[in-house]
């Protein structure tokens, strides 16, 4: 309903546990990982926990994607079951043939028998057999025994049936009885998936958003996502539905943003009651959330803003146009909060500056100095350009800049991911008017964050930058011939061929020879490169990509240095 007023190809916050719209948290590569190393680790027992909506199945199904080939699966989602309907559920989902023997009832033989063999005919031709069964917290502890009994068939080396048992806490509790304590033995691999952390909510938000095909500015404004935080506790779920209902009442009322009012009904229609919930966050976070409206408390929102925002690599687009003609602004911009930015404080020293900023060019207060900043996205990018061996007149730099197979990219960044990136960039900043300012940034240190525009260089505190930068981070990169769009599973051509090259240098082998196409090995390596490289592993090749894969092969593009900008 809402998704074409946001300009989403879909609804982002379906509760339905899709892996593509899976968000790898640390805590979730760690649960990925550990599934993984199960399969590997010759049988027995593998155990994920975690709270109710905290993306368990999710993860679960993210590792049925990426199971070994020569793995046979068998999956358990509704375990009340007794023993002898486990057995018979098991070796159908094995497809495998049993049949009563004798007179009488059936018996446990009846289904362990052919159980068995197969376990064994298969090993014997190289495959692994692994039974994953989802609410395991469910499970008696008489069916619990008899898994325990499964996994007794082994050979020298290894155990022929392995056990991926997921599950609410309380499954832990279970496997703690003394009377469950030879299966507990047998589990080799256990992790608990806790909530998201607050900085995580807001990635988790971006990151569905932009799978869901979003290309402008986030909605959810600052103090929206901390709320949703509070409200949710980070358990995705509860986000999903919380943000899905946000983004309807956005919607209902005609606002493309989502603010804090907004969020407060959404989750008085969800929840029953809003404040309900904040009974149950930790009194550190309620605490937090009373200093909201304290005058103390703006100047550190403002900073632990900054370090909230996330990127996606597919967030940015190339732009072949003139930025002037996108408002001169970056997308993000023109829904940021409307509140005036605050002057900033404690400025680092000042770099030697002209007696004279251009005409064109306005002041920013810092404090300590005055900071010269452009006034259009224009200018901005006309003073970046040299450092891309571009003149500096250029009419329209991103339009010119496109015909050396460079194109303009916008997101909104976090600092460390600027530094991982380590270009030099555009920053958007607002001037003590709350008007829309430009800058350079040509240098980042741990501490300070040097600044140009206009010949002018001042270097200033992150805490000061954190007062007057909102995340919106604009810069160059270096495109393949023929990029058009970011490069998914499935795509072939010159641009692929281009890719798989990038991707073996990076790695240290020879380029492919031929045209190949974008294949299930070429997503598997260039999700490693990204992790590798402190990007999302989502396999999908786009400009932050492409970044990192140009820096990691040598590509000549400009640097972010401690003493500025290297040509």
């Amino acid at each position: 309903m809402y998704a074409p007023f946001f300009g989403l190809k879909q609804e982002p916050f379906s509760i339905a546990p899709d892996p593509r719209y899976l968000f790898m948290s640390a805590r979730h590569r760690e649960a990925l990982a550990h599934l993984l190393y199960g399969v590997r680790g010759g049988g027995g027992f593998v155990l994920l926990t975690g709270e109710i909506g905290a993306g368990k199945t999710t993860v679960c199904r993210c590792f049925l994607e990426q199971i070994p080939k020569r793995c046979n699966v068998a999956y358990i989602f509704n375990p009340k079951l007794t023993v002898f309907e486990l057995l018979k559920t098991v070796c159908e989902e094995f497809r495998i043939p049993y049949q009563h023997q004798g007179a009488g009832a059936p018996t446990v033989k009846d289904y362990l028998d052919p159980l068995n063999d197969f376990l064994l005919r298969t090993h014997a031709i190289g495959l692994n057999n692994v039974l994953i069964i989802d609410e395991a917290q469910n499970l008696s502890p008489d069916v619990l025994e008899q898994l325990r009994l499964l996994t007794n068939l082994e050979t020298t080396e290894r155990k022929l049936l392995q056990i991926i048992l997921i599950g609410q806490p309380e499954l832990r509790d279970m496997l703690a009885r003394p009377q469950l304590e030879q299966l507990a033995q047998r589990v080799i691999a256990r992790y608990h998936l806790k909530a998201l952390s607050e900085k995580e909510t807001s990635q988790y938000i971006r990151h569905r958003m932009a799978v869901a095909g979003m290309r402008t500015a986030l909605p959810f404004d600052r103090p929206a996502r901390h709320r949703i935080f509070q409200l949710s506790r980070g358990v995705p779920r509860r986000i999903n539905l919380l943000c899905d209902r946000a983004l309807l009442g956005a919607y209902g009322q005609g606002q493309p943003r989502v603010d804090e009012a907004i969020v407060e009904k959404a989750a008085a229609e969800v929840f029953g009651s809003a404040h309900d919930d904040d009974a149950t966050l930790p009194a550190a976070s309620r605490f937090q959330q009373a200093a909201r409206w304290g005058l103390g408390a703006a100047g550190a929102a403002a900073l632990l803003g900054m370090v909230a925002w996330a990127v996606d690599g597919r967030l940015g687009r190339p732009s072949s146009g003139n930025p002037d003609a996108q408002a001169s602004q970056f997308p993000a911009s023109a829904a940021s909060s409307p509140d005036k930015a605050r002057p900033a404080v404690a400025a680092a020293s000042s770099a030697a500056t002209p007696a004279a900023p251009p005409a064109s060019a306005v002041s920013l207060d810092l404090r300590d100095g005055m900071k010269t900043a452009w006034r259009t996205e224009k200018e901005a990018w006309r003073e970046l350009a040299p450092a891309w061996k571009l003149a500096a007149d250029l009419p329209d730099p991103c339009a010119s800049a496109q015909r050396e197979n460079l194109l303009c990219f916008r997101t909104v960044a976090t600092l460390a991911l600027i530094r991982q990136l380590s270009r030099p960039g555009i920053l958007l900043l607002r001037d003590d008017a709350g008007q829309s300012v430009f800058v350079l940034l040509t240098a980042l240190t741990p501490q300070t964050a040097t600044l140009r525009a206009g010949g002018v260089s001042q270097t200033v505190s992150l805490l000061s930058l954190a007062k007057v930068w909102r995340g919106d981070f604009a810069t160059f990169w270096r495109a393949p011939e023929g990029y058009q769009s970011a490069l998914n599973e499935g795509n072939a051509g010159p641009v692929v061929e281009a890719l798989a090259t990038l991707v073996a240098r990076a790695e240290g082998a020879s380029a492919p020879s031929g045209g190949p196409a974008f294949n299930a090995a070429l997503k598997s390596r260039l999700a490693s490169f990204q992790v590798a490289w402190g990007l999302t592993a989502d396999g999908v090749a786009g400009p932050t990509t492409f970044m990192q894969l140009n820096r990691a092969t040598g590509v000549d593009e400009p640097r972010l240095q401690a003493d500025g900008l290297v040509h």
